[in-house]
């Protein structure tokens, strides 16, 4: 890999298991780099996952040998157990991206009638990071006691499963079902 080159990094949008679960087909949007047929790559995400070696590459119903960001793609996969994947996780270079069950970040909050409401330290939200979707538990900074809708603020959040994150990644979180906020992931935590 030429050294500008950036990791390859999909996220995972649907799994089919083909072949009596022998091979698995993840399909999702390619976010940076490239995979060749070939290539081994690992599944991160919500739990410990095998990496596992790319057959073949399916885009838009066309076999190929590669392909890069931008473009949503088919891998099969073999070496990774049906089971072993689900919607949300990432697929990625070996060793390139780790699974966090927190992390810190700056939230803002939207204003009320689009459905932005108090946080408080301890409250459940919903998390959307990417393709994934998982409830974690907010705690603001020592000197804030609540977040109301139109305000911003730093938060750690504690996931009730670990999911794939870089420092920089956006995200949005939803209340009682509703839209409330967005932020941006300034630290991870194991």
């Amino acid at each position: 890999m030429n050294a500008a080159e950036k990791p390859f990094l999909m996220y995972v949008e649907d799994v089919h298991c083909l072949n009596q679960g022998r091979v698995l087909m993840l399909t999702g949007r390619i976010a940076r780099g490239r995979v060749r047929k070939g290539d081994d790559v690992e599944l991160v995400g919500f739990h410990s996952s095998p990496v596992a070696h790319v057959t073949d590459i399916d885009a838009g119903k066309l076999r190929v040998d590669e392909a890069r960001a931008g473009m949503n793609v088919g891998l099969l996969l073999r070496g990774a157990p049906a089971g072993a994947a689900e919607r949300g996780q990432v697929l990625a270079t070996p060793g390139s991206i780790e699974a966090h069950g927190g992390f810190a970040a700056d939230i803002t909050v939207l204003p009320e009638h689009q459905g932005g409401a108090e946080v408080l330290t301890g409250g459940r939200l919903h998390f959307h990071m990417h393709a994934a979707d998982v409830w974690g538990v907010v705690r603001l900074s020592h000197d804030t006691d609540v977040l109301r809708p139109l305000h911003q603020g730093a938060v750690t959040v504690t996931l009730e499963r670990p999911v794939a994150l870089e420092e920089g990644q956006s995200f949005a979180f939803r209340h009682h079902g509703r839209a409330a906020g967005s932020g941006t992931v300034t630290r991870l935590l194991r």
